[in-house]
């Protein structure tokens, strides 16, 4: 009965987030290169007439890139989205969206003025009801045909640069497997050859504003064809785990009992069908995933190879990557050390901060650990658990913003590995982000962690933090400075008290003594300071 009323809310709700828009997937829009369709609202491109937002050319960032990929005109994703649209929507003030007619991430309301932040909860701590709502809400998305976007199933130039759109329907959780698929996927250079160092959502700067973006879009997206407007995605808690604690049939699905990689026939995840996991095939053919299914999802939690993980990540681990004090640093990409966010992805110790690629920490460790779909990244958001999984990545990057408080210059503006600079715009997302606007605290974006919530006292004393982080690092030269201010004083004084008694032996010549017991306290006072 539950999933009846929720695909019948579909047939009402507009679900709108983000790939290659439908109405904009056409000959007209690709030859024109223009993606500004109308608002239903009033008609007009982009909500125009109701000051929405109007159609304007794409401004790309014009900063260098890092030397990770040393082509150009060769990938469709270079310079997003230019290839396919150099005119989109751009929306004013609160409005966002494809035709801007969504609020941004944070605002509600018909005009897009109501803040909101709504609260993402541990799974183990919801209950039997909300559970099993979640589980129902995302064996919906699976089933349930996107009705604003599409996905490419060739190429630019396979299209014959615009003339013979390729493209094709698919289910709301697919589209984001697929999307995660696009952003990652390797360069096909023509021929058999490809260029496998090119990721444009991770090993770099972007990697955890992309995510941010993909859960925020993934969440609205539930929201909307459910109608449950306040619906959040959970979070897994792995620190410390001493095995996969969702991997169940209460939760994600326990191991079938014949085929260890393989799901429960009891979880209803066992009948969910793969897509985008065959990289090699795609290549060696030069063609993109068309969403054909693959099979079953596959997951054998803890049966990893233990020489790349040894175990599952740490309370201490986790607190070790928030001490680091750098976003980025070095190459900007996984061989980067003592950067924060190479350390959370897992491609540096999570105990030293040094890169060592062989080794899988934090992020990374999760992933292989689950030793099936998810271990392989084109694939890995093919199984649910990436979801909960990616949740608690974020809530750690937000711990770390809200530890550090870095200005946005922080986040590397050039020299980035292509699409991760801080004014690129994120592959493959329409309507159109760029890396830096993510770069901030989770409460501006409209959400927050249950278990981030903290006492007022808690919350001055992180307040407090980073002030005492910096005077920490100019800690030798505030001393030598105090040390150098006390030699001044002292000589300063001393040339004071000097010319004071020698003023006192010439004066005494033609005043006469002071007597009076006031006049001698008011010296005596005058001479201590």
């Amino acid at each position: 009965m539950l999933l009846f009323a929720l695909a019948f809310l579909l047939v009402i709700l507009q679900p709108s987030t983000g790939q290659f828009p439908r109405v904009c997937a056409n000959v007209q829009s690709l030859l024109s290169k223009e993606c500004c369709p109308p608002w239903d609202g009033d008609g007009s491109p982009c909500g125009e007439l109701s000051s929405r937002g109007s159609c304007q050319n794409i401004l790309l960032s014009q900063a260098p890139l890092g030397p990770q990929f040393p082509f150009s005109g060769v990938d469709d994703r270079e310079d997003w989205p230019s290839v396919f649209y150099n005119r989109t929507c751009r929306c004013e003030g609160n409005f966002m969206g494809f035709s801007c007619g969504e609020c941004k991430f944070g605002f509600s309301g018909l005009n897009c003025t109501e803040r909101q932040v709504k609260t993402r909860r541990n799974i183990f701590q919801l209950t039997a009801s909300e559970k099993n709502k979640f589980l129902a809400y995302l064996n919906l998305a699976k089933n349930i045909p996107s009705q604003d976007y599409v996905i490419a199933t060739g190429t630019y130039m396979q299209m014959n640069n615009g003339s013979n759109p390729m493209f094709r329907d698919i289910n709301v959780y697919d589209l984001f497997v697929w999307m995660h698929y696009y952003a990652s996927r390797d360069t096909l250079l023509g021929g058999s050859n490809v260029w496998r160092d090119i990721d444009f959502a991770h090993e770099a700067p972007g990697f955890l504003p992309w995510h941010r973006v993909f859960l925020l879009m993934w969440e609205r997206q539930i929201q909307r064809i459910t109608g449950d407007e306040n619906f959040t995605i959970p979070y897994w808690d792995w620190r410390d785990a001493e095995d996969c604690e969702v991997c169940n049939n209460e939760y994600m699905g326990s191991r079938h009992p014949t085929d260890p990689n393989l799901l429960s026939p009891a979880s209803i995840f066992s009948s969910w069908q793969v897509i985008c996991t065959r990289s090699e095939e795609y290549n060696s053919q030069q063609a993109l995933c068309n969403a054909t299914s693959e099979g079953p999802i596959q997951r054998n939690p803890g049966n990893n190879d233990k020489s790349r993980t040894p175990r599952l990540p740490t309370s201490a681990d986790v607190e070790f990557c928030l001490s680091l004090t750098q976003y980025e640093s070095g190459p900007m990409d996984k061989m980067a050390n003592y950067s924060f966010r190479n350390t959370l992805e897992g491609f540096a110790d999570p105990q030293t901060a040094i890169s060592n690629p062989a080794q899988s920490g934090l992020h990374n460790a999760l992933h292989i650990y689950m030793n099936g779909s998810m271990s392989q990244v084109q694939g890995s958001a093919n199984d649910p658990i990436f979801v909960l999984h990616h949740a608690f990545v974020d809530s750690i990057f937000e711990r770390w913003l809200r530890r550090h408080r870095p200005m946005l210059e922080v986040y590397p503006a050039a020299n980035a590995p292509i699409g991760h600079n801080r004014e690129n715009y994120m592959v493959p997302f329409i309507p159109l982000y760029r890396n830096g606007e993510f770069f901030k605290p989770s409460r501006e974006l409209g959400y927050d962690y249950e278990y981030l919530q903290e006492p007022a006292l808690q919350s001055f004393q992180d307040f407090l933090t980073p002030y005492l982080q910096q005077v920490r690092q100019i800690w030798a030269w505030l001393v030598g400075a105090a040390v150098f201010g006390g030699i001044v004083t002292a000589v300063l004084t001393g040339l004071i008290r000097a010319c004071r008694k020698k003023k006192g032996e010439t004066s005494s010549e033609i005043q006469p003594l002071l007597t009076e017991s006031e006049d001698y306290n008011n010296i005596t006072y005058q001479s201590n300071f």
